[in-house]
């Protein structure tokens, strides 16, 4: 259809007055328009072919009316009308009526440059929760781009459902050789059946582009698609500051086996963690001061050590100043103190023996350096330090949690949970959650599966248990196959995390 058929003021259907043409692409034209009925902006998208032969603009068209009509998410833009008008020309033209959202296409921000990861990370996992809503309803979009993604002042939105399919359906002739080459998976070129896996490697792409400016692969066209050998693994994003978790993740999503791919929700669920983590401010001092103790490292005689909130006798909390633990059967070289010029240690009143340098309060600009900057430096360790009490962090019990007590006591404790390990138990928590909120598996399997994870952890007895579970509930039926592969692979980092923290 010639594009100059449709002008400024025509009227679709005696309803949709055009306003202005705001973005054209290969197949279509999209109008700002109003709607004369019910008082309001819309967009409109007409279809720029004729349907008088055997085009198959017309059931493209309708595919996406009736894929997006079926998807109620906020940040898909929806359709509310589809119609087919008569142009100037006297040809027949098929159009959309959609949502207008103001903002800029996601191909116009990635061709300035690569993103921060932060907003990267952002903009993916706002698409993952899109793509994770139309896989719950059996829709895959097959062509997750940059030129299908709005950035709007509330987030990206996805449109362009035009070749979208329902899970199972054939990858019919009609379609067969639509969508953008670097972002279709490599199994849609043998033909497969709908899957949304398929969606979850364009988004692997897209993450990949947004993060370092580039395509994750070199090849751009069908044919070159076709001849492409993509021996070992997929490539990793390398930006400085990227969190280990985004960067695998990614790799995962670019995998060739559909299998081996997250679901859009796992994606969903772990940048949403990453972007979370990142933004929780910086612990106290005191708290990773107390890691490096409970650690049980030793420690060089002289080094101060920061505030400590104490237990005192009667069983309150209170202050001391900065005091350097006295490790047992550890002594000084004889004349070390002289020759440095400082005096030896005395002992305090409360029995503990102080270094002279601990005496004065960090400065503001020593309050500024890194977490880690400031402790005790390492030596090697000696075989009496077994003797050495462990100071652990414990849970701060209704107190403020600025200002958390530590237990002198030789006792059982509970252990300390290394960050990694932390990540890996909170993500394996939110994805059971959202399953049971999508009413995926029962609140009593959900619950029977934290207690479990949370034990294994607690107790340092591995993850053998949590496996069996899953496999059980997954044969019982009250599992999903998808859901039970997502929380195993969550399971083996919660294992390795573990192995290392032992």
């Amino acid at each position: 259809m010639n594009r100059a058929e449709l002008h400024e003021g025509d009227v679709l259907t005696r309803r949709y007055v055009l306003k202005e043409r705001i973005a054209t692409g290969g197949m279509s034209v999209i109008w700002r328009a109003f709607d004369r009925a019910l008082h309001r902006p819309v967009a409109v998208k007409v279809l720029d072919v004729s349907l008088d032969g055997d085009d198959p603009g017309r059931e493209l068209i309708r595919r996406e009316a009736r894929a997006t009509a079926q998807l109620i998410h906020p940040d898909a833009i929806e359709v509310y009308d589809y119609g087919e008008t008569v142009t100037h020309g006297g040809r027949i033209a098929a159009y959309l009526v959609m949502r207008l959202v103001e903002g800029r296409s996601l191909a116009d921000r990635i061709a300035e440059g690569p993103l921060p990861w932060r907003e990267a990370v952002k903009i993916a996992a706002g698409l993952a929760e899109v793509l994770a809503a139309a896989h719950d309803r059996g829709i895959v979009h097959r062509d997750v781009t940059p030129d299908n993604v709005l950035l709007a002042e509330d987030g990206p939105k996805l449109h362009d459902f035009g070749i979208a399919a329902f899970v199972g359906e054939d990858d019919d002739q009609l379609v067969a050789d639509f969508g953008t080459p670097p972002y279709v998976a490599p199994e849609r070129l043998r033909g497969t059946t709908a899957d949304p896996a398929v969606d979850v490697y364009s988004l692997g792409v897209l993450l990949y582009e947004m993060l370092t400016g580039a395509l994750p692969y070199p090849e751009t066209t069908w044919e070159a698609i076709e001849k492409a050998r993509r021996d070992g693994p997929p490539p990793t994003p390398r930006v400085p500051g990227l969190p280990t978790a985004v960067a695998d993740l990614c790799r995962e999503c670019l995998a060739a086996d559909p299998a081996a791919r997250p679901s859009a929700r796992t994606v969903a669920t772990t940048l949403s963690s990453v972007l979370t983590a990142a933004e929780r401010p910086p612990e106290p001092r005191a708290r990773a001061a107390g890691w490096v103790a409970a650690l049980g490292g030793a420690v060089a005689l002289g080094s101060t050590m920061w505030l400590f909130p104490v237990v005192e006798a009667g069983g309150g909390t209170g202050t001391r100043p900065p005091v350097t633990p006295v490790l047992p059967a550890v002594s000084a070289p004889q004349g070390a103190g002289s020759a440095a010029g400082h005096a030896p240690p005395s002992p305090a009143p409360d029995g503990v023996t102080r270094s002279p340098e601990a005496s004065a309060p960090p400065s503001a600009e020593e309050e500024g350096d890194a977490e880690w900057s400031a402790l005790p430096q390492e030596r090697e360790p000696r075989a009496e330090d077994a003797a050495q009490p462990a100071r652990q962090l414990r849970k701060n019990g209704g107190r403020d949690p600025a200002t958390p007590s530590f237990s002198l006591a030789a006792t059982t404790e509970a252990p300390i949970i290394p960050p990694a390990l932390d990540e890996a138990v909170d993500l394996f928590d939110r994805l059971v959650d959202a399953a049971e909120a999508a009413g995926r598996i029962d609140a009593d399997v959900a619950l029977d599966l934290r207690q479990l994870l949370h034990n294994a952890v607690r107790n340092g007895t591995g993850v053998r248990d949590v496996r069996d579970k899953l496999e059980s509930r997954h044969r019982e039926g009250r599992m999903p196959g998808p859901l039970k592969q997502e929380l195993e692979r969550v399971v083996r980092k919660v294992e390795l995390a573990l192995s290392r923290a032992g």
